[in-house]
């Protein structure tokens, strides 16, 4: 684990840091305030910290309150090394951001106790920001696809929505089903079923851009939401997608299963303040109706919704 080791006495500096290298510490050394508090305000610097109390430029409180100014979710435990052994003093540094703090000289093994406690409480709040991102992710994705679910997906898009309003340019959307989705589960059986699904979810999601948003719409309906995505150039991506889809086999637990996609497609043009998201996405729903009557496997362009 790296650990950032801070002091302007680079006799203690060296003395220290071969002790830190000894406990199997990964040590980066700064001779200033100044210079450790960047260290630890940058992404992917230390997370653990010895700080000296005394030192040039900025002393060891500052860097604390440096260090628990930012706004970034990587926590860093911070030990202050200092002479001082007062009660206020001690108040003061814990006040200023400092987790713990020795006092010089320090004994060996007392040092290694309280970077073992340091590091215990790293791996603590690592957990919890690792179960938080994973509801986080439950909360806003589909189980079986993985994809963004319903709330995910409408969210994002009326974030897109926002942006392409502000900053005029084309959005566009594409609702897309799985054609004949009830006969292959009444053939082949559910099991079948979910495997059709997970793969048509890798498939659309390889066949759009990476800033491109891919959603569970609901059942086996995707939506597909394309930033920055012409008239034009929706026509030719949507088609693409679905011959892709059409062209390429499904492998399943009971052999190969053929599967079509038909879609209904929009594209919000600038300037579009004066109707509301929900509008294109009905709009793209009826087209994608439109497209099954057709005898699907195609796509199908609604309608511009009227402002009202």
């Amino acid at each position: 684990m790296k650990i950032l080791l801070a002091d302007d006495d680079p006799v203690s500096l060296r003395l220290m840091q071969r002790t830190l290298e000894n406990y199997g510490y990964e040590v980066v050394t700064a001779t200033d305030g100044v210079q450790a508090a960047k260290i630890l305000c940058n992404p992917g610097g230390p997370r653990l910290a010895l700080i000296d109390w005394m030192m040039p430029e900025l002393d060891g409180l500052g860097v604390c309150r440096e260090v628990r100014g930012r706004h970034e979710d990587a926590y860093i435990y911070i030990l202050l090394l200092t002479s001082r052994q007062s009660s206020d003093d001690i108040v003061s540094g814990l006040e200023a951001g400092a987790d713990d703090y020795l006092t010089k000289p320090c004994h060996a093994a007392e040092l290694k106790a309280r970077l073992h406690t340091g590091r215990r409480i790293l791996q603590l709040e690592d957990k919890l920001v690792e179960a938080r991102e994973e509801m986080r992710f439950k909360a806003t994705h589909d189980a079986l696809t993985s994809l963004w679910n319903r709330g995910g997906i409408l969210t994002l898009l009326r974030a897109e929505f926002s942006r392409a309003t502000r900053h005029r340019t084309p959005l566009s959307l594409l609702i897309c089903d799985i054609d004949h989705f009830k006969k292959i589960n009444d053939t082949y059986g559910h099991p079948v079923g979910d495997e059709i699904l997970q793969q048509v979810s890798h498939y659309l999601r390889d066949l759009v851009r990476p800033e491109d948003c891919v959603g569970r719409f609901g059942g086996e309906e995707f939506l597909i939401v394309l930033g920055d995505c012409s008239r034009a150039t929706l026509e030719v991506r949507s088609n693409e997608i679905r011959e892709e889809i059409s062209r390429v086999p499904f492998l399943t637990q009971e052999g190969s299963v053929s599967v079509s996609l038909s879609f209904g497609a929009i594209t919000i043009e600038p300037p579009c303040e004066a109707v509301d998201i929900d509008l294109y996405v009905k709009k793209a729903d009826a087209a994608l109706y439109r497209a099954k009557a057709a005898g699907r496997n195609c796509v199908v362009f609604a309608e511009q919704p009227v402002a009202v």
